[in-house]
Order: structure tokens, then C-alpha cells, then sequence
């Protein structure tokens, strides 16, 4: 039985899922978490939990390709990290998107706060973690040294849960592929964010199409949602390379918190 509902969703609330979409984009591609943004949206749209999980994810996905566009020359160098990077994103977000299919929507409804407030906390303590870390082990600070070798079985192991958390609802992927980037040593957040941008699109892809097969995607509102994903994720791109970092954190900390606390209250 399809779980999509057959209400017709108004013209307006399009709009609004496009708008959301747009910002979701731009935030993505700077600093991850812009499902913070696109999942109340479709909830507030009177979609199903799953459904706008599945939505937001099919939705997405041409952002993370226009992001990746945007950062291709801060891969230069580092492309057998991104193809053993691909592996555990693949088999990771196939794992999440199964789980998903697996669970209810009551169920799916009184975890998401959780992974909100979780991905959230994760995201500002990010900045003190990583001080101890290279403090307390001297990890070298240079990116181009850590590229020239292959990617470590902690790091690839890491991604495969980041996979598969993605799979199942993605808000905050981002911010866990820079956290445990970071703890490798990398220091350099415009290459941290083209390897974050190639991750994110090869989890949300298998888990877009394992959504599409399963039926539950609502696809007008996907379709409307691209068109402004597709341009959010390219501005984002270009602007990550200039917007100061204090403000983007301030910004997906923010979001966090909020939509956090909205979806616990209307359990």
C-alpha cells in the first residue's frame, strides 16, 4: 500500500517547500543540516513524516550535485579519497534508507526530535572536540600529507554509520562528515566541504532511488523542491568560499535548536 497521501497539496504550500528548499540548498553545500529545514516544511505541508523524510531526500539530491560542481577544484588531488569515500556512502545509505522503509510513522515520529537535538549538539561542540584531539595527538595539520594516503579504516568505518544515519534521515550528515574529517587532521574546510558535498550525494542517491522503487516519494512537491535545490546548492558553493564561518555555525546551530524543539512539541 502506497504511504503517500492523495490530499492534494495547495499551490501555496509549494511554494513554500521550493522556498525552503532554496535556503535548505545554500546551507548544505556550506555546512550540512538544510533537512533541518525542508522536513518541518513538508510536515507543516500536512505530509506524513515518512513521506517528507523521503521527499526531502529525493529533493535534495540535485543540490549535492550542483554543490559538488562548485567545489570540484577543492578535490584537486584528493580523488582516490573520494572514490574510496564513495563506498561506505553507498552501502551506508542503502542500509538507512532499508531501515526506513521498516519503521512506522508513529515510531519514525518520536525519534526525529532526538536526531535533531543530536546532530545539533554534535555540530557545536565540533570546535572544542577537535582543539583536544589535535592537541592531546598532535595530528599533523597538513591536508595535503593526509590525501596523498589512503583514507583509514576508523575513517572509512565512521562513514559507513554516517551512511547509514543518512539514509535514514540525513538532517546533520554534514556536520558528522566534517567532524570526523576533522579528527583525521584535515584543516582546510573548503577541500573538508568537496569531500562532505561527494559523501552526502552518493548516500542520498542510493537512498533516493530506494524511495522512488518503494513509492512513497511525493513527487510534485519533489519536483517543485529541486528547482530550488538545484539553485541553492550552487549559490551556497560559491558563497561558502566567502561567507565567514562564525555566521553559517550561528545559523545551523539556530535552525537545529528550533526545529528540534517544534517537532517535540507536536508529538
Amino acid at each position: 500500500m502506497s504511504m503517500v497521501s492523495s490530499t492534494s497539496i495547495p499551490a501555496a504550500q509549494l511554494l513554500v517547500g521550493a522556498g525552503a528548499a532554496l535556503l535548505a540548498g545554500i546551507v548544505n553545500s556550506i555546512a550540512g543540516g538544510g533537512t533541518l529545514l525542508t522536513f518541518p516544511a513538508l510536515i507543516a505541508a500536512g505530509l506524513t513524516p515518512i513521506v517528507a523524510n523521503a521527499t526531502s531526500t529525493v529533493a535534495l539530491l540535485p543540490a549535492a550535485l550542483s554543490s559538488m560542481i562548485g567545489y570540484r577544484g577543492e578535490l584537486t588531488g584528493a580523488q582516490r579519497w573520494a572514490s574510496l569515500f564513495a563506498v561506505p556512502s553507498l552501502v551506508g545509505g542503502a542500509i538507512g534508507a532499508a531501515l526506513l522503509l521498516h519503521t512506522s510513522n508513529a515510531a519514525f515520529n518520536r525519534i526525529v526530535p532526538w536526531l535533531v537535538f543530536g546532530a545539533t549538539a554534535l555540530f557545536l561542540s565540533q570546535r572544542a572536540l577537535l582543539r583536544f584531539v589535535r592537541g592531546a595527538a598532535h595530528v599533523p595539520a597538513d591536508d595535503g600529507a593526509l590525501v596523498a594516503r589512503p583514507p583509514s579504516l576508523a575513517l572509512l568505518t565512521g562513514q559507513l554509520l554516517v551512511g547509514i544515519y543518512g539514509g535514514y534521515f540525513g538532517a546533520g550528515i554534514g556536520i558528522l562528515m566534517l567532524a570526523s574529517l576533522g579528527l583525521m587532521g584535515f584543516t582546510n574546510i573548503h577541500r573538508m566541504n568537496g569531500l562532505k558535498n561527494w559523501g552526502g550525494f552518493c548516500m542520498n542517491l542510493v537512498a533516493a532511488l530506494t524511495f522512488a522503487a518503494s513509492g512513497i516519494v511525493q513527487w510534485p512537491v519533489a519536483l517543485g523542491m529541486a528547482v530550488g535545490s538545484i539553485a541553492g546548492g550552487y549559490v551556497g558553493a560559491r558563497a561558502a568560499l566567502r561567507v565567514p564561518q562564525e555566521f553559517v555555525r550561528g545559523a545551523v546551530a539556530v535552525v537545529g535548536v528550533l526545529s528540534g524543539i517544534w517537532l517535540l512539541a507536536r508529538l
